[in-house]
């Protein structure tokens, strides 16, 4: 399974090139990441939030621009003990070319206690729907 979400480039996420700015696809990914967690909240009733970002990166690939339609699948590329891995393709919504692709650790975490904790099993089940295979990473 993947987990899908659209943005389209505002203007001020472009920069004196023309394209969008580096920084701008590190906004695109916490949004995809916000949204598929709000999918997991709701497919697992979890009662708080419970994540926090370790670690991300982005690869880009070709250019974006103002008004664009970018298409953010989001799968599951490993999952550890209190970790788990995301890997986001950014494509072009209406070609298929790909734009970047994105990646990011995120924690299982107690904000109460400010430490990290093993992943629930309810939780992990879960999260198993979303991992890719190898063939559908592309890099």
């Amino acid at each position: 399974m993947t987990h899908i979400t659209y943005v389209t480039v505002r203007f001020c996420e472009t920069d004196a090139l023309g394209h969008v700015n580096n920084t701008s696809y590190f906004v695109y990914l916490e949004d995809a990441r916000i949204q598929f967690f709000k999918e997991l909240k709701a497919e697992t009733n979890i009662a708080k939030w419970s994540f926090i970002l370790a670690s991300t990166k982005c690869d880009f690939l070709n250019q974006a621009y103002f008004d664009q339609c970018i298409k953010i699948e989001t799968n599951i590329s490993k999952i550890g003990n209190k970790s788990f891995q995301l890997i986001h393709r950014m494509s072009d919504a209406k070609t298929g070319t790909l734009i970047a692709i994105g990646e990011a650790t995120v924690v299982y975490f107690n904000f109460q206690l400010q430490k990290s904790e093993p992943i629930p099993e309810h939780l992990r089940e879960k999260l198993l729907h979303y991992v890719s295979h190898p063939s559908e990473q592309v890099k």
